[in-house]
Protein backbone atom coordinates (compact mmCIF):
# COMPACT_ATOMS: atom_id res chain seq x y z
CA UNK A 1 0.00 0.00 0.00
CA UNK A 2 1.55 2.68 -0.90
CA UNK A 3 1.52 5.90 1.61
CA UNK A 4 0.80 8.55 -1.14
CA UNK A 5 -1.87 6.54 -2.73
CA UNK A 6 -3.25 6.63 0.88
CA UNK A 7 -2.57 10.18 1.41
CA UNK A 8 -4.95 10.61 -1.31
CA UNK A 9 -8.00 8.43 -0.63
CA UNK A 10 -7.82 9.96 3.19
CA UNK A 11 -8.18 13.32 1.74
CA UNK A 12 -10.88 12.50 -0.61
CA UNK A 13 -12.99 10.33 2.44
CA UNK A 14 -13.07 13.82 4.34
CA UNK A 15 -13.54 16.25 2.14
CA UNK A 16 -16.01 14.37 -0.24
CA UNK A 17 -19.91 14.59 -0.01
CA UNK A 18 -21.37 12.27 1.44
CA UNK A 19 -23.94 10.53 -0.85
CA UNK A 20 -27.67 10.82 0.00
CA UNK A 21 -28.77 7.52 2.18
CA UNK A 22 -32.20 7.23 3.25
CA UNK A 23 -33.11 5.52 6.72
CA UNK A 24 -33.44 1.86 7.77
CA UNK A 25 -34.67 -0.03 10.78
CA UNK A 26 -31.23 -0.66 12.04
CA UNK A 27 -28.71 2.44 13.26
CA UNK A 28 -25.30 1.53 14.35
CA UNK A 29 -24.65 2.22 17.84
CA UNK A 30 -21.60 4.51 18.82
CA UNK A 31 -19.75 4.82 22.09
CA UNK A 32 -19.68 1.46 22.65
CA UNK A 33 -16.03 0.77 23.02
CA UNK A 34 -16.70 -2.33 21.34
CA UNK A 35 -15.36 -2.72 17.65
CA UNK A 36 -18.49 -3.07 15.25
CA UNK A 37 -19.12 -5.70 12.58
CA UNK A 38 -21.17 -5.70 9.86
CA UNK A 39 -21.97 -9.09 8.83
CA UNK A 40 -24.14 -9.28 5.10
CA UNK A 41 -24.27 -10.41 1.57
CA UNK A 42 -22.71 -7.40 -0.91
CA UNK A 43 -25.01 -4.85 -1.94
CA UNK A 44 -27.02 -5.26 0.94
CA UNK A 45 -26.51 -1.58 2.01
CA UNK A 46 -23.55 -2.22 4.91
CA UNK A 47 -21.89 0.98 3.24
CA UNK A 48 -24.63 3.44 3.44
CA UNK A 49 -25.31 2.73 7.11
CA UNK A 50 -21.42 3.45 7.22
CA UNK A 51 -22.24 7.06 5.60
CA UNK A 52 -25.54 7.61 7.77
CA UNK A 53 -23.53 6.97 11.13
CA UNK A 54 -20.72 9.27 9.79
CA UNK A 55 -23.39 11.70 8.84
CA UNK A 56 -25.10 11.36 12.46
CA UNK A 57 -21.11 11.69 13.76
CA UNK A 58 -21.04 15.03 12.17
CA UNK A 59 -24.38 16.30 13.64
CA UNK A 60 -23.27 15.72 16.75
CA UNK A 61 -19.92 17.64 16.35
CA UNK A 62 -17.44 15.40 15.24
CA UNK A 63 -14.96 16.33 13.24
CA UNK A 64 -14.85 14.89 9.71
CA UNK A 65 -10.68 15.36 9.97
CA UNK A 66 -10.91 12.75 12.93
CA UNK A 67 -13.27 10.16 10.51
CA UNK A 68 -12.05 7.73 8.30
CA UNK A 69 -13.66 5.85 5.57
CA UNK A 70 -11.62 3.60 3.45
CA UNK A 71 -12.70 0.77 1.21
CA UNK A 72 -10.38 -2.20 0.69
CA UNK A 73 -11.42 -2.83 -2.55
CA UNK A 74 -10.45 0.40 -3.64
CA UNK A 75 -7.39 -0.85 -6.32
CA UNK A 76 -5.45 2.45 -5.44
CA UNK A 77 -4.44 0.76 -1.64
CA UNK A 78 -3.74 -2.32 -3.28
CA UNK A 79 -1.70 -4.69 -2.48
CA UNK A 80 -2.33 -4.74 1.43
CA UNK A 81 0.51 -6.20 3.61
CA UNK A 82 -0.21 -6.89 7.15
CA UNK A 83 2.38 -4.53 7.92
CA UNK A 84 1.25 -1.69 6.12
CA UNK A 85 -1.70 -1.32 8.36
CA UNK A 86 -0.14 0.99 10.39
CA UNK A 87 -0.24 3.41 7.84
CA UNK A 88 -3.70 4.70 7.95
CA UNK A 89 -3.31 6.78 11.28
CA UNK A 90 -0.04 8.00 10.93
CA UNK A 91 -1.20 8.86 7.15
CA UNK A 92 -4.32 10.77 9.10
CA UNK A 93 -2.11 12.31 11.57
CA UNK A 94 0.25 13.70 8.50
CA UNK A 95 -2.21 15.06 7.11
CA UNK A 96 -4.47 16.48 9.88
CA UNK A 97 -2.18 16.78 12.68
CA UNK A 98 -5.26 18.03 14.97
CA UNK A 99 -6.68 14.56 14.39
CA UNK A 100 -3.79 13.52 16.86
CA UNK A 101 -5.61 14.49 19.97
CA UNK A 102 -9.07 13.58 19.15
CA UNK A 103 -10.85 10.33 19.01
CA UNK A 104 -10.83 9.35 15.32
CA UNK A 105 -13.59 7.17 14.14
CA UNK A 106 -12.28 4.35 11.75
CA UNK A 107 -14.62 3.14 8.90
CA UNK A 108 -13.56 0.01 7.39
CA UNK A 109 -15.18 -1.68 4.43
CA UNK A 110 -14.78 -5.05 3.17
CA UNK A 111 -12.17 -5.73 5.27
CA UNK A 112 -11.55 -9.28 4.85
CA UNK A 113 -9.40 -8.20 1.91
CA UNK A 114 -6.50 -6.60 4.17
CA UNK A 115 -4.17 -9.91 5.43
CA UNK A 116 -3.98 -8.97 9.33
CA UNK A 117 -6.58 -7.02 9.71
CA UNK A 118 -8.00 -8.47 12.89
CA UNK A 119 -4.56 -8.46 14.62
CA UNK A 120 -4.02 -4.60 13.70
CA UNK A 121 -7.84 -4.00 14.74
CA UNK A 122 -7.63 -5.71 18.34
CA UNK A 123 -3.78 -3.64 18.77
CA UNK A 124 -4.97 -0.33 18.15
CA UNK A 125 -8.48 -0.79 19.65
CA UNK A 126 -5.93 -1.57 22.93
CA UNK A 127 -3.32 0.85 22.32
CA UNK A 128 -5.59 4.61 20.41
CA UNK A 129 -8.25 6.05 21.13
CA UNK A 130 -10.41 5.37 18.03
CA UNK A 131 -13.97 3.77 17.82
CA UNK A 132 -13.95 0.95 15.27
CA UNK A 133 -16.37 -0.24 12.57
CA UNK A 134 -15.94 -3.18 9.68
CA UNK A 135 -17.98 -4.50 7.37
CA UNK A 136 -17.49 -8.01 5.61
CA UNK A 137 -19.30 -10.16 2.93
CA UNK A 138 -18.63 -13.70 5.03
CA UNK A 139 -19.97 -14.74 8.02
CA UNK A 140 -16.82 -16.92 9.51
CA UNK A 141 -14.84 -13.30 8.98
CA UNK A 142 -17.03 -11.10 11.58
CA UNK A 143 -18.52 -14.05 13.77
CA UNK A 144 -15.14 -15.91 14.20
CA UNK A 145 -12.31 -14.01 13.02
CA UNK A 146 -13.40 -10.67 14.99
CA UNK A 147 -14.61 -13.25 17.96
CA UNK A 148 -11.50 -14.73 18.61
CA UNK A 149 -9.30 -12.08 18.09
CA UNK A 150 -11.50 -9.47 20.18
CA UNK A 151 -12.31 -11.74 22.75
CA UNK A 152 -16.22 -10.01 23.59
CA UNK A 153 -14.81 -6.89 22.81
CA UNK A 154 -17.00 -6.70 19.76
CA UNK A 155 -20.73 -6.51 18.56
CA UNK A 156 -21.66 -8.24 14.89
CA UNK A 157 -25.17 -7.19 13.60
CA UNK A 158 -25.95 -8.67 10.31
CA UNK A 159 -27.63 -6.49 7.47
CA UNK A 160 -29.82 -7.84 5.37
CA UNK A 161 -31.02 -6.50 1.94
CA UNK A 162 -34.19 -4.53 2.88
CA UNK A 163 -37.49 -5.97 4.14
CA UNK A 164 -40.61 -5.27 2.89
CA UNK A 165 -41.40 -3.07 5.44
CA UNK A 166 -38.51 -1.09 4.83
CA UNK A 167 -39.24 -1.25 0.84
CA UNK A 168 -42.78 0.55 1.56
CA UNK A 169 -40.60 3.21 3.28
CA UNK A 170 -38.15 3.33 0.63
CA UNK A 171 -41.19 4.08 -1.45
CA UNK A 172 -43.13 6.33 0.60
CA UNK A 173 -45.83 4.19 0.76
CA UNK A 174 -47.81 4.35 3.39
CA UNK A 175 -50.12 1.78 5.32
CA UNK A 176 -53.66 2.85 6.40
CA UNK A 177 -55.71 1.06 8.48
CA UNK A 178 -59.00 -0.27 7.27
CA UNK A 179 -58.32 1.43 3.70
CA UNK A 180 -59.15 -1.31 1.19
CA UNK A 181 -57.45 0.69 -1.74
CA UNK A 182 -54.83 1.42 0.21
CA UNK A 183 -54.76 -2.75 0.76
CA UNK A 184 -55.30 -3.57 -2.72
CA UNK A 185 -51.45 -1.60 -3.13
CA UNK A 186 -50.33 -2.69 -0.42
CA UNK A 187 -50.70 -6.63 -1.71
CA UNK A 188 -49.68 -5.06 -5.05
CA UNK A 189 -46.11 -4.05 -3.47
CA UNK A 190 -45.43 -7.24 -1.96
CA UNK A 191 -45.78 -9.16 -5.58
CA UNK A 192 -43.55 -6.36 -7.14
CA UNK A 193 -41.22 -7.47 -3.64
CA UNK A 194 -41.01 -11.17 -4.62
CA UNK A 195 -40.29 -10.57 -7.94
CA UNK A 196 -37.42 -8.26 -7.79
CA UNK A 197 -36.54 -8.24 -4.34
CA UNK A 198 -34.88 -6.08 -1.70
CA UNK A 199 -31.36 -4.89 -2.54
CA UNK A 200 -31.69 -0.78 -2.30
CA UNK A 201 -30.28 -0.13 -5.43
CA UNK A 202 -33.05 -2.61 -7.35
CA UNK A 203 -35.85 -0.91 -5.44
CA UNK A 204 -34.88 2.60 -6.80
CA UNK A 205 -33.97 1.51 -10.23
CA UNK A 206 -36.69 1.91 -13.61
CA UNK A 207 -37.84 -1.98 -14.01
CA UNK A 208 -35.64 -2.24 -17.27
CA UNK A 209 -32.90 -2.37 -15.66
CA UNK A 210 -33.78 -4.10 -12.65
CA UNK A 211 -32.94 -8.12 -14.38
CA UNK A 212 -29.36 -6.75 -15.84
CA UNK A 213 -28.60 -5.39 -12.22
CA UNK A 214 -29.66 -8.65 -10.38
CA UNK A 215 -27.45 -10.29 -13.51
CA UNK A 216 -24.43 -8.19 -12.47
CA UNK A 217 -24.61 -8.73 -8.83
CA UNK A 218 -25.09 -12.60 -9.27
CA UNK A 219 -21.84 -12.45 -11.59
CA UNK A 220 -19.90 -10.52 -9.26
CA UNK A 221 -21.01 -12.42 -5.73
CA UNK A 222 -20.47 -15.53 -7.46
CA UNK A 223 -17.18 -14.76 -8.71
CA UNK A 224 -15.81 -12.58 -5.95
CA UNK A 225 -17.21 -14.09 -2.38
CA UNK A 226 -17.42 -17.62 -3.64
CA UNK A 227 -15.19 -18.86 -6.72
CA UNK A 228 -12.23 -16.04 -5.84
CA UNK A 229 -12.38 -16.25 -2.09
CA UNK A 230 -12.23 -20.03 -1.21
CA UNK A 231 -10.29 -20.82 -4.73
CA UNK A 232 -12.82 -23.00 -5.95
CA UNK A 233 -11.63 -25.32 -8.36
CA UNK A 234 -14.43 -26.65 -10.04
CA UNK A 235 -16.20 -23.72 -11.10
CA UNK A 236 -18.89 -24.87 -13.10
CA UNK A 237 -20.07 -27.33 -10.71
CA UNK A 238 -20.43 -23.77 -8.34
CA UNK A 239 -22.06 -22.22 -10.91
CA UNK A 240 -24.84 -25.83 -11.35
CA UNK A 241 -25.13 -25.28 -7.51
CA UNK A 242 -25.57 -22.03 -6.96
CA UNK A 243 -28.01 -22.42 -10.09
CA UNK A 244 -29.75 -25.29 -8.79
CA UNK A 245 -30.52 -23.71 -4.49
CA UNK A 246 -32.29 -20.12 -5.88
CA UNK A 247 -33.98 -22.38 -8.42
CA UNK A 248 -35.13 -24.65 -5.66
CA UNK A 249 -35.44 -21.63 -2.70
CA UNK A 250 -38.10 -22.88 0.41
CA UNK A 251 -37.12 -26.53 -1.24
CA UNK A 252 -35.30 -29.30 0.85
CA UNK A 253 -32.34 -30.41 0.07
CA UNK A 254 -30.86 -34.01 0.64
CA UNK A 255 -27.45 -33.70 -0.63
CA UNK A 256 -27.10 -37.31 -1.29
CA UNK A 257 -29.54 -37.36 -4.39
CA UNK A 258 -28.13 -34.02 -5.21
CA UNK A 259 -24.68 -35.66 -5.94
CA UNK A 260 -26.51 -38.51 -7.68
CA UNK A 261 -27.95 -36.04 -9.62
CA UNK A 262 -24.84 -34.41 -10.41
CA UNK A 263 -22.84 -37.32 -11.08
CA UNK A 264 -25.38 -38.55 -13.78
CA UNK A 265 -24.97 -35.15 -15.35
CA UNK A 266 -21.05 -36.03 -15.68
CA UNK A 267 -19.48 -34.13 -12.82
CA UNK A 268 -16.86 -36.20 -11.28
CA UNK A 269 -17.58 -34.77 -7.52
CA UNK A 270 -17.30 -36.26 -3.81
CA UNK A 271 -20.08 -35.81 -1.78
CA UNK A 272 -17.60 -34.35 1.01
CA UNK A 273 -16.97 -31.48 -2.00
CA UNK A 274 -20.31 -30.48 -2.00
CA UNK A 275 -20.69 -30.51 1.65
CA UNK A 276 -18.23 -28.29 1.34
CA UNK A 277 -19.23 -25.83 -1.66
CA UNK A 278 -22.84 -25.63 0.09
CA UNK A 279 -20.87 -23.96 3.42
CA UNK A 280 -18.88 -21.62 0.84
CA UNK A 281 -22.34 -20.31 -0.41
CA UNK A 282 -23.39 -20.44 3.03
CA UNK A 283 -20.83 -18.54 4.49
CA UNK A 284 -21.45 -15.54 1.74
CA UNK A 285 -24.73 -15.21 2.97
CA UNK A 286 -26.36 -16.42 -0.21
CA UNK A 287 -28.23 -19.21 1.29
CA UNK A 288 -29.27 -20.45 4.42
CA UNK A 289 -30.08 -24.14 5.26
CA UNK A 290 -32.86 -25.00 8.60
CA UNK A 291 -32.48 -28.11 10.25
CA UNK A 292 -36.18 -30.33 11.24
CA UNK A 293 -37.12 -29.53 14.30
CA UNK A 294 -36.09 -32.65 16.28
CA UNK A 295 -34.29 -33.18 19.65
CA UNK A 296 -31.93 -35.54 18.49
CA UNK A 297 -29.09 -34.13 16.41
CA UNK A 298 -28.81 -37.39 14.52
CA UNK A 299 -32.56 -37.20 13.22
CA UNK A 300 -31.52 -33.58 12.21
CA UNK A 301 -28.45 -34.84 10.63
CA UNK A 302 -29.89 -37.68 8.39
CA UNK A 303 -33.33 -35.63 7.07
CA UNK A 304 -32.75 -32.92 4.42
CA UNK A 305 -32.60 -29.20 5.00
CA UNK A 306 -34.82 -26.47 3.89
CA UNK A 307 -32.63 -23.87 1.52
CA UNK A 308 -33.94 -20.10 1.41
CA UNK A 309 -31.87 -17.73 0.20
CA UNK A 310 -30.69 -14.67 0.86
CA UNK A 311 -33.09 -12.68 -1.18
CA UNK A 312 -36.15 -13.75 -3.41
CA UNK A 313 -35.42 -11.23 -6.49
CA UNK A 314 -31.91 -12.80 -6.85
CA UNK A 315 -33.79 -15.96 -8.25
CA UNK A 316 -34.77 -13.61 -11.11
CA UNK A 317 -31.07 -13.88 -11.96
CA UNK A 318 -31.34 -17.76 -12.86
CA UNK A 319 -34.99 -17.76 -14.22
CA UNK A 320 -36.53 -16.26 -17.20
CA UNK A 321 -39.80 -15.15 -15.27
CA UNK A 322 -39.55 -13.08 -12.12
CA UNK A 323 -43.04 -14.16 -11.32
CA UNK A 324 -42.32 -17.86 -11.53
CA UNK A 325 -42.83 -19.93 -8.17
CA UNK A 326 -44.44 -17.09 -6.21
CA UNK A 327 -45.48 -19.19 -3.49
CA UNK A 328 -42.03 -20.65 -2.67
CA UNK A 329 -40.76 -16.84 -3.03
CA UNK A 330 -43.04 -15.86 -0.15
CA UNK A 331 -41.92 -18.13 2.24
CA UNK A 332 -38.60 -17.07 1.46
CA UNK A 333 -39.20 -13.66 2.62
CA UNK A 334 -41.58 -14.82 5.24
CA UNK A 335 -38.06 -16.71 7.02
CA UNK A 336 -36.01 -13.60 6.03
CA UNK A 337 -38.23 -11.68 7.88
CA UNK A 338 -38.22 -13.72 11.24
CA UNK A 339 -34.24 -14.38 10.49
CA UNK A 340 -33.47 -10.78 11.12
CA UNK A 341 -34.23 -10.90 14.77
CA UNK A 342 -33.42 -14.77 15.56
CA UNK A 343 -31.49 -17.78 14.22
CA UNK A 344 -33.52 -20.20 16.23
CA UNK A 345 -35.72 -21.45 12.93
CA UNK A 346 -36.29 -24.69 12.25
CA UNK A 347 -39.00 -26.64 9.66
CA UNK A 348 -40.71 -29.72 10.72
CA UNK A 349 -42.73 -32.10 8.47
CA UNK A 350 -44.15 -35.54 9.93
CA UNK A 351 -47.04 -36.18 7.45
CA UNK A 352 -48.37 -32.45 7.73
CA UNK A 353 -45.56 -29.72 6.91
CA UNK A 354 -44.79 -26.77 9.17
CA UNK A 355 -42.76 -23.83 7.29
CA UNK A 356 -41.21 -22.29 10.16
CA UNK A 357 -40.94 -23.32 13.56
CA UNK A 358 -38.76 -22.49 16.76
CA UNK A 359 -36.73 -24.85 18.87
CA UNK A 360 -38.59 -24.09 21.62
CA UNK A 361 -42.32 -24.26 20.68
CA UNK A 362 -43.91 -21.03 21.08
CA UNK A 363 -44.67 -20.09 17.04
CA UNK A 364 -44.84 -21.81 13.68
CA UNK A 365 -45.80 -19.96 10.51
CA UNK A 366 -46.98 -21.47 7.27
CA UNK A 367 -47.19 -19.75 4.09
CA UNK A 368 -49.80 -20.30 0.84
CA UNK A 369 -50.18 -18.31 -2.23
CA UNK A 370 -53.94 -18.39 -2.40
CA UNK A 371 -56.73 -20.14 -0.16
CA UNK A 372 -59.14 -19.90 -2.47
CA UNK A 373 -59.67 -23.63 -3.46
CA UNK A 374 -61.33 -25.88 -1.01
CA UNK A 375 -58.98 -28.54 -1.55
CA UNK A 376 -55.68 -26.03 -0.75
CA UNK A 377 -57.89 -24.76 2.09
CA UNK A 378 -58.51 -28.22 4.21
CA UNK A 379 -55.35 -29.17 3.48
CA UNK A 380 -53.78 -25.95 5.07
CA UNK A 381 -56.62 -26.46 7.85
CA UNK A 382 -55.02 -29.46 8.58
CA UNK A 383 -51.54 -28.31 8.92
CA UNK A 384 -52.47 -25.86 11.45
CA UNK A 385 -54.49 -28.68 13.57
CA UNK A 386 -51.11 -30.03 13.33
CA UNK A 387 -49.02 -27.57 14.45
CA UNK A 388 -50.94 -26.67 17.59
CA UNK A 389 -51.56 -30.54 18.46
CA UNK A 390 -47.58 -30.68 18.77
CA UNK A 391 -47.01 -27.04 20.21
CA UNK A 392 -50.37 -26.64 22.29
CA UNK A 393 -48.67 -23.53 23.81
CA UNK A 394 -47.49 -21.98 19.77
CA UNK A 395 -48.93 -18.98 18.40
CA UNK A 396 -49.85 -20.20 15.20
CA UNK A 397 -50.65 -18.63 11.69
CA UNK A 398 -50.96 -18.92 8.23
CA UNK A 399 -50.02 -16.34 6.16
CA UNK A 400 -51.74 -16.49 2.51
CA UNK A 401 -51.63 -13.91 -0.28
CA UNK A 402 -54.87 -13.76 -2.74
CA UNK A 403 -57.56 -12.63 -0.55
CA UNK A 404 -60.17 -15.11 0.10
CA UNK A 405 -63.55 -13.96 2.29
CA UNK A 406 -63.72 -15.55 5.21
CA UNK A 407 -60.86 -17.44 5.86
CA UNK A 408 -60.16 -15.48 8.71
CA UNK A 409 -63.29 -17.21 10.26
CA UNK A 410 -62.47 -20.49 8.25
CA UNK A 411 -59.02 -20.99 9.76
CA UNK A 412 -57.88 -19.80 13.38
CA UNK A 413 -54.72 -17.84 12.13
CA UNK A 414 -54.94 -17.14 8.87
CA UNK A 415 -53.35 -13.78 8.10
CA UNK A 416 -52.95 -11.58 4.73
CA UNK A 417 -49.06 -11.93 3.98
CA UNK A 418 -48.71 -8.20 3.66
CA UNK A 419 -50.00 -7.73 6.76
CA UNK A 420 -47.41 -9.64 8.76
CA UNK A 421 -44.39 -8.52 6.63
CA UNK A 422 -45.41 -4.74 7.07
CA UNK A 423 -46.21 -5.05 10.43
CA UNK A 424 -42.98 -3.99 13.17
CA UNK A 425 -41.85 -6.84 14.81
Amino acid sequence: MNSDNLKYVLRQSVERTLPASRPREIVLPTGTGKVVGLAGVRRSGKTFLFFDTIRRLTVQGVDRRCIIYLNFEDDRLNPIRAEELDLVLRCLRELYPEAGSHRVYMFLDEVQNAPGWERWVRRIQDTEDVEIYVTGSSSQLLTRDLATALRGRSITLEIFPLSFRETLSFRGIEILPYNAENESLLRKELETYLAWGGFPEIILADEPLRPLILEEYAALMFYRDVVERYSVRNEKLMRELLRHVFRHTAGLLNVSKLHRDFRSLGFAISKNTLFDYLGYLEDAFLIFSLPIQEQSLRKQAHNPRKLHVIDPGLVAAFKANPGRDVGRKLETAVFLEMRRTRKDLFYYINGSEVDLCDGEGTFFINTCWSLAEAETQQRESRAMTFGHTRWPEANGCLLFHEYTPGINQEIPGAEPAWRFLAEKK
